[in-house]
């Protein structure tokens, strides 16, 4: 399928502060069919932005038939030009990442799935996705009703808690007082989430996976979890990944997103009839 790209620059109000957020916009388009409608998909990036990787990995998602809408999430403190992957751009994305507030990131949420609902191409029907600090903003983006369907990418900070500004680690099961942190609001997502991690990534241990897991699990999400042997943290980035960059099990994660947002998003499902599934104990 072929691919338009184009950008869009938005306001977003947060804490008493309007800037201006870029989206990427990567639309797929079919000669003879001006009018032809695709689903949306909110693409979130790493801490360096709209990358190369991020760019291209919006592209193969477009080519599947969905608009992919990737916006600049640290409008806050800078343009929506891509940090570098250096030490600088890294300690940079790192300090902007727990600076920016929680309502600043669901700020972004809000205005970038307006946007996609505003374009006549949209059938309406959303998900979300991302790589690491993506991957969380990913999960995140699943509390909106209108998201539907989340694929989540070595999702960072969500076991600890320490998305936005915070006062340290907290690996606890059990919520802070008033928590708006993501781990502690799972049980307002309605759609279906998958979860990919590396078993031998450092930025979330195995303590961390299964506290994800179990929080999903007690909030009655629907979920898939995926955990691959040998995969390290940034595994799908096909650039300066520091030798971590796995293409086989870049391409089983991507027909795991394939598989979810085909099912979800682009078949007309109708209204659930609320019934409780009954699974059968046979061989």
């Amino acid at each position: 399928m072929l691919i338009k790209e184009s950008h869009a620059d938005v306001q977003t109000t947060a804490n008493g502060k309007t800037t201006s957020m870029r989206i990427f916009l990567f639309h797929p388009t079919i000669p003879g069919y001006p009018n032809a409608r695709f689903p949306g998909v909110v693409l979130f990036s790493e801490i360096y932005q709209v990358t190369g990787p991020v760019t291209r990995f919006a592209r193969q998602i477009a080519g599947q038939g969905y608009i992919v809408a990737a916006p600049s999430s640290y409008h806050d403190f800078t343009g929506p030009e891509p940090l570098a992957y250096d030490v600088p751009g890294t300690d940079q994305g790192n300090e902007w990442k727990i600076t920016k507030t929680l309502e600043s990131y669901d700020e972004d949420v809000t205005q970038t799935v307006s946007y996609l609902l505003s374009l006549p191409t949209c059938t309406g029907r959303l998900g979300a996705t991302g790589m690491c600090l993506g991957g969380h903003l990913a999960l995140r983006a699943a509390l909106h009703p209108k998201i539907s369907s989340t694929v989540c990418y070595f999702a960072t900070d969500v076991h600890a808690r320490t998305l936005g500004p915070n006062s340290g680690a907290n690996t606890s099961s059990t919520a802070p007082p008033n928590s708006n942190h993501t781990l502690d609001l799972l049980s307002r997502i309605a759609g279906e989430v998958s979860m990919i991690f590396g078993i031998k990534d450092t930025h979330v241990p195995d303590a961390g996976r299964d506290l994800i897991r179990q929080k999903l699990r007690e909030a009655g999400v629907m979920f898939s979890f995926h955990e691959f042997a040998w995969a390290q943290h940034a595994f799908i980035r096909d650039e300066l990944s520091k030798g971590r960059y796995d293409p086989a099990i870049t391409k089983v994660c991507f027909e795991v997103l394939q598989e979810q947002f085909g099912r979800v998003l682009k078949t007309e499902l109708g209204e659930s009839d609320g019934k409780k599934q009954e699974v059968e104990h046979v061989c």
